[in-house]
C-alpha cells in the first residue's frame, strides 16, 4: 500500500516552501511522481508556446522537445495536449489586435493548426521521435463508442513509439471555442489513455491560497490530497492574454484526472533561466503543486465499468470462458453461447454464467448483431464471417471487470 493512503493527513492540503517540498516522502513530491510515471500527458498553454504577436516560441519548443526525448529514453510514454492554434493562425490571417468573432476563431484555428503540428514535427524529429496529430471534441471523450475509438488510436500510437499531439477540433467545436479550455481536455485525455501523470504547464508554479499577484501573503501549496470547497475557493480568474483557462479550469482538470486515478501537477512552464526545460525543472525541485488521486488508473477504470454504466445487454458464457475471465483473460467469441438484448459497439454489457449468475461487466467491442454471427467461432474466423477485421476479443480484459462473488 502506498504511503499516501497508509498515513492520511487531517488536512486536504499541505503548505510549505520549496525546501519543505523537497523533504516530503518520495511519492508525495511532484519531482518523484513525474520521474516514476509510466504514461505522461503534458498540457502546454498558449502563452508558453506563442509570443504576443503570434509567433511560435521556437527556443521554448526546442527545450520541451529535449524533455520529451529524455522521458522517452527512459521508457515513459508521452502525449502532448497543446493550445496555440488560434493564437498562431490569427496572425497569419491579419486578425491580431481585436476580439474575434466565432467564425474568425474557427478560421484562425484551421490556419494555425497546420503550423502548430509542423512546429512539433520539426522539433521532435531532431530527436528521431514521430509525431501524430489528434483533434478531439468533448463528444469524442465522453460518448462511449467514440471514446473507445479514440482510446484505441492512442494506444496503438503509443505502442508504436509515436508522440500524439492533441488539440481541440476548434474548427467545428463551436461551444468549446466559446467556453472550452485545454486543461480539461488534457484531463480527459489522461482519463482516456489511463495515464498515471498529468502535467499542466502554466504561467504559475502551482496553487496558492490566494492569487499571489494580488495578495503578497498568498501561500504556495505543494500537495493537495482532496479538492475540497476550501481548495476550490482559492481559484482565481484567467490571466489576460491568449489563454482561455485559469486556476478554476485547472482544478476542474484535477477533479477529472484524480477521479481516474491519475496524479496531476501544476507547474511553471517557463522556469527561470534561458535554457531551462520545464519537465527537467520539476524533477530538479522547482516549485509545483501535486494533486494525489484516491486510486490507481487501472482500478479507477474498473470501478467506472463495474458501477457507473447502465448495461445494454447480456452475454452468456460457457465454463471455459468463465475460468479464463477469472484468470484475468479477455472474453473471446468462442466462449459466448447466448446474447440477450440489443446493443452497439462500445456499450456496457453484463457477462453471465450458464446458471444465470452475473460473472462480470464490460465494454463490448462488437454490436449484438455481429456477436450473434461470430459467437462460438474462433477469433481467426471473424474477418471471414463479418467481412472486416475487428478486435480478436469481444471484451478485452482492460475493458472487463469480474463481479461474481466467490
Amino acid at each position: 500500500m502506498s504511503e499516501e493512503r497508509a498515513t492520511p493527513l487531517a488536512r486536504p492540503f499541505e503548505e510549505g516552501s520549496r525546501a519543505a517540498t523537497a523533504a516530503s516522502p518520495a511519492e508525495r513530491t511532484a519531482a518523484a511522481a513525474l520521474a516514476s510515471a509510466r504514461r505522461l500527458v503534458v498540457k502546454i498553454g498558449s502563452s508558453l508556446l506563442v509570443a504576443e504577436r503570434g509567433e511560435i516560441r521556437r527556443f521554448w519548443l526546442e527545450a520541451l522537445a529535449q524533455d520529451v526525448a529524455r522521458c522517452r529514453a527512459r521508457g515513459q510514454e508521452m502525449t502532448l495536449v497543446s493550445s496555440g492554434a488560434i493564437a498562431i493562425g490569427r496572425r497569419h490571417l491579419g486578425l491580431v489586435g481585436r476580439r474575434l468573432r466565432l467564425e474568425e476563431k474557427q478560421a484562425a484555428a484551421a490556419t494555425g493548426q497546420i503550423r502548430l503540428a509542423h512546429a512539433y514535427q520539426e522539433a521532435l524529429a531532431r530527436h528521431n521521435i514521430t509525431v501524430a496529430q489528434i483533434l478531439l471534441t468533448p463528444e469524442d471523450t465522453e460518448e462511449r463508442r467514440r471514446h473507445l475509438n479514440a482510446r484505441a488510436t492512442f494506444g496503438e500510437l503509443l505502442s508504436l513509439g509515436a508522440v500524439p499531439v492533441v488539440n481541440e477540433n476548434d474548427t467545428i467545436a463551436t461551444a468549446e471555442i466559446r467556453f472550452g479550455d485545454n486543461d480539461r481536455l488534457a484531463a480527459r485525455v489522461a482519463q482516456m489513455t489511463s495515464a498515471d501523470m498529468l502535467v499542466l504547464l502554466s504561467d504559475i508554479d502551482g496553487l496558492y491560497t490566494a492569487d499571489p499577484r494580488r495578495d503578497a501573503g498568498a501561500r504556495h501549496l505543494p500537495l493537495v490530497r482532496e479538492i475540497s470547497a476550501e481548495i476550490e475557493a482559492m481559484a482565481g480568474a484567467a490571466a489576460p492574454g491568449y489563454s482561455s483557462g485559469g486556476m478554476v479550469t485547472k482544478l476542474a482538470a484535477a477533479r477529472i484526472a484524480t477521479a481516474a486515478g491519475c496524479r496531476m501537477v501544476i507547474a511553471e512552464g517557463n522556469p527561470k533561466g534561458a535554457e531551462s526545460r520545464p519537465l527537467a525543472a520539476i524533477e530538479g525541485g522547482a516549485r509545483a503543486t501535486l494533486f494525489l488521486p484516491q486510486s490507481e488508473p487501472f482500478s479507477a477504470r474498473k470501478a467506472w465499468i463495474a458501477g457507473a454504466l447502465n448495461p445494454s445487454g447480456t452475454l452468456v458464457v460457457d465454463d471455459g470462458a468463465l475460468l479464463a475471465l477469472r484468470r484475468g483473460k479477455s472474453l473471446l467469441p468462442a466462449g459466448v453461447v447466448a446474447i440477450e438484448g440489443s446493443f452497439e459497439r462500445g456499450d456496457a454489457v453484463i457477462v453471465k454464467t450458464l446458471s444465470g449468475a452475473e460473472a462480470g461487466r464490460g465494454l463490448s467491442a462488437y454490436s449484438s448483431r455481429d456477436i450473434c454471427r461470430i459467437a462460438g467461432h474462433k477469433s481467426s474466423e471473424i474477418a471471414a464471417i463479418l467481412g472486416y477485421r475487428g478486435r480478436d476479443e469481444i471484451i478485452h480484459r482492460d475493458d472487463l471487470v469480474v463481479t461474481e462473488r466467490t
